[in-house]
This record gives structure tokens, C-alpha cells and sequence, in this order.
């Protein structure tokens, strides 16, 4: 992630001031888990690593190990060793005290073999496949998510305060540079702290909802580098959130009546001489870009319980907010699942737009970059392009739920093969916990109803 620092003294040396380290590992769900250590520890991370156990893989939403993965009492909530990322070595600027912070990743105890429940690991594996064609994935995410209240309304959340008007939006327009100028000190701060920790996030844009905003990310030549920028991002703005006395949730759909919150994917390929082979006419793609598109399409379905991972995620989808709820592709046509966006031909590239913000940015890109290698392994051909609005002319077909997108997954030999077996094992068993957990609880909505009545 850019230059960074590549030793532990070096570090030391140019922040002396330094009280504390974060060490940072992100789980299933994409929650940034770790440790905070004394500075002095940092060397020895460097060298041998931390002792971190397996079951940080194993936990679900709300932070309880979930057994039936086999990572946790099953192995005596053994430890694995936790390395560190070359080049996320960076200070926090949201902290009062000096802090700095590190990303790792897991590895068995010989400190060689990834840990495969890792979702790095697994998008690094899918990566792998790609060097084999001589391709390297080139991507970038757009991530949208709600500015709220510290207080909520009733246990509901609500936009924040305009720090400027004192008044609490009702509605925002779309672009709006005014509802940009309402946040304007706390937008500067994270593109500020960005800066200063070398992610790539260069634009900020008002969303159609209340206190809803885009972040873009730019482009890098290293897919799983751009989910460490997607991750680290999200963790910077929740934090220079705090520091402005306001929360943020990057939860799929907060307000039933108003734009739920996605992870817009943008990806193309380039080959060892560094060409955009998705590079021509959008209107009639090349094999590669056709392929991808036909792999994609293809998985769509295989893949939903990665793009939407929460019981949540689902409620998003909505024709009225730009939400797809079929698998389709156009040439700059938002209504579509798969967007071919307009522009210079040798930046062609892919925009997925299913995904909710709540989805691991390593398990989004390791589904799409599975679907797009299995396209063109197998020169899948796509269904004819969508012109016009497509909510109109498909019905929906993506599934709609987790329980059956969690049976699409795991009856998925695409994705086995991708991503791996054992892993979809572990993703499945903590998501069936959470959904089982769900349904045994008896809601407001149900007392209201049948208390009663019936």
C-alpha cells in the first residue's frame, strides 16, 4: 500500500513520539479485529510474527465464535501466527494519542502455508490463477455509506446535525456540492487522513438519501491491495466520524424509505505489457471482455450470498434506488447488474454492481474475479445486452434471501473450486448461525401482529 515502511525501526525512528500500535486483522465479515500493543513490540512482529487464534475466522456479526466451523473449541481455540502487510505500516490520524497501525494476515504455525479461512488468502489464490494466463486484475471500489446521529431516534438511526445550518437533513439531491459543503470539515478530514496513510480515495460525491455520501478509490494493478484500501478506508471513516461527534453505518439498507448503501467493484485485466485487454468498443466487446462478462453472469447467483452476506443486504434491492435484481450487463446503463461504462476504449472496463457496502471487499473481489476467470477459461458467452431499463424488461431472478443464497454457495461447484471447499464450509456454518439466530427471535412486528389477534 504505497511506500509505507518496510522495517519496524525505521518507523520508530521517524515517529518517536508513538504510544501505542493497532494490529489489524480483518474477519468473515470484514471487521477489522487485533490488537494494540506497546511500540517497543513492533520489531518482534516484524521477525516472528503474533499469536493470534483460528477463530477470528469463526466468528460471526456479533463477535461469539461460532463452533460449528471447527475453529474453535474443535482445535482447543488453537493460535495461528499473524504476519505482517508490506507497506500498511502507517500512523492513525483520528487519535489523540499517537498511534500507529498494521495490517496483517494469518499463516499456519510454519509461517510459510496461508491460513485458508484467511479471505485475503483466498482472493490471493484466485489471483494466483491469473499470473498463470499472464493477466493481472486491475480494480478499484466505490464505496457508499450513511453519515448518522451519536443518539438514535428510538433505537433507529437518524442523520447527524449539520455542523454548519445546526438543521438535520431531510432529503439530499444527488451531486449536491451544497449537502457537500454541510460536512465539509469532516469530508476534508477523511480525504486528509487518507492522504496521510496513502489510500487512494480521490473523490467524494453527495448521495440521493440524507447524510448519504460516495468515497471512490482509485485504480491499482493489485486486487488484493484494493480491498486493504477498502477495508483500511472504512475503518478511517468511522473513526474521523467519531472525531466530528457523528457515527456512520455502512450497513446495506438503514432507512426503509430511503437508498440503501452498495460497493460498486470496477475491474479490468491487463496483460505482461501492462495493455487493457478489455480495451475496444463497448458496443461490441472484445472475446476477453465478452467472456467475462458470460462468466460473471453466469455465477451471479453462485456468488449472492458473498455480494450480500447479511440478512440486511437484501433488503436493498429495489428498482426505484438502482438496485439490480437480475443478471444482466449494458453499455453504460446503471439498471443492469454489469456495467460497461462509456469513455476512452482503452480504460474499458467492468463495473459490478450488485454488492451491498456490508460485504467483505476480499470475498467480493474473490467471487467476481472468480466468475470473470471462469468465463473466459471456459469462453462463456453472455446473454444478449440490456438497453434501456432493465428493472422492466427482466424479471427478478438474483436470489433474494440469504438462506437460499447461502444453499446457492454452498451447492456451488464454481465456487469450490475457487475459493475453495473448506473455506465455503466456514463462511456457510457462521452465516447459517447468524440466519438460524435471526429467525428464532421473536420481532416487534410479530407481537403487534399476533399478541392479540390470533
Amino acid at each position: 500500500m504505497g511506500s509505507g515502511f518496510a522495517s519496524a525501526d525505521a518507523f520508530l525512528q521517524a515517529h518517536p513520539e508513538l504510544q501505542f500500535i493497532d494490529l489489524l486483522i480483518p474477519d468473515m465479515n470484514g471487521i477489522v479485529r487485533g490488537k494494540r500493543v506497546d511500540p517497543s513490540t513492533l520489531p518482534k512482529v516484524f521477525e516472528r510474527g503474533i499469536a493470534m487464534p483460528a477463530s477470528i475466522f469463526a466468528l460471526n456479526i456479533q463477535g461469539t465464535t461460532v463452533e460449528e466451523t471447527g475453529l474453535g473449541l474443535d482445535i482447543g481455540e488453537a493460535d495461528r501466527v499473524c504476519l505482517p502487510i508490506d507497506g500498511t505500516l502507517t500512523m492513525e490520524p483520528w487519535q489523540k494519542r499517537p498511534t500507529g497501525q498494521l495490517l496483517l494476515t494469518m499463516y499456519e504455525l510454519d509461517r510459510e502455508t496461508p491460513f485458508f479461512a484467511d479471505p485475503r488468502v483466498v482472493l490471493q489464490n484466485i489471483v494466483k490463477r491469473f499470473e498463470e494466463l499472464g493477466l493481472t486484475p486491475v480494480a478499484a471500489y466505490e464505496l457508499e455509506f450513511y453519515l448518522i446521529d451519536q443518539e438514535n431516534l428510538a433505537g433507529r438511526p437518524q442523520p447527524p446535525k449539520s455542523p454548519i445550518s445546526g438543521k438535520r437533513p431531510a432529503g439530499t439531491q444527488a451531486y449536491s456540492i451544497d449537502d457537500l459543503d454541510e460536512y465539509a470539515e469532516f469530508l476534508a478530514d477523511v480525504l486528509d487522513a487518507a492522504h496521510e496513510q496513502e489510500l487512494p480515495a480521490d473523490a467524494l460525491v453527495a448521495e440521493s438519501a440524507p447524510g448519504q455520501f460516495e468515497v471512490n478509490l482509485h485504480y491499482v494493478d493489485d486486487a488484493v491491495q484494493a480491498c486493504d484500501h477498502a477495508t483500511l478506508l472504512k475503518r478511517l471513516i468511522k473513526n474521523m466520524a467519531y472525531d466530528h461527534e457523528m457515527d456512520t453505518t455502512f450497513m446495506a439498507k438503514p432507512y426503509h424509505n430511503q437508498a440503501g448503501s452498495g460497493m460498486h467493484l470496477h475491474v479490468s485485466l491487463v496483460d505482461g505489457e501492462g495493455r487493457n485487454v478489455f480495451a475496444g468498443d463497448a458496443e461490441e466487446p472484445n472475446d476477453m471482455l465478452r467472456w467475462a462478462v458470460g462468466g460473471l453472469v453466469a455465477t451471479m447467483n453462485d456468488a449472492m450470498a458473498l455480494f450480500c452476506p447479511n440478512i440486511n443486504s437484501y433488503r436493498r434491492f429495489s428498482p426505484e434506488y438502482y438496485v439490480p435484481s437480475a443478471a444482466t450487463w449494458g453499455v453504460d446503463n446503471r439498471t443492469a447488474s454489469l456495467r460497461l461504462p462509456g469513455g476512452d476504449p482503452e480504460a474499458l472496463r467492468i463495473e459490478h454492481r450488485v454488492a451491498g457496502a456490508d460485504a467483505n471487499p476480499y470475498l467480493l473481489m474473490a467471487a467476481v474475479l472468480a466468475g470473470i476467470h471462469y468465463g473466459i477459461s471456459n469462453r462463456i458467452e453472455p446473454p444478449p445486452v440490456t438497453v434501456g431499463n432493465a428493472h422492466e424488461q427482466h424479471e427478478a431472478s438474483l436470489v433474494n434471501n440469504l438462506r437460499d443464497a447461502l444453499r446457492e454457495l454452498g451447492q456451488s461447484p464454481v465456487m469450490a473450486d475457487y475459493l475453495g471447499r473448506e473455506f465455503l464450509d466456514v463462511f456457510v456454518a457462521c452465516k447459517e448461525h447468524e440466519l438460524n439466530e435471526f429467525e428464532m427471535t421473536i420481532s416487534d412486528l410479530e407481537y403487534l401482529w399476533y399478541l392479540h389477534t390470533v
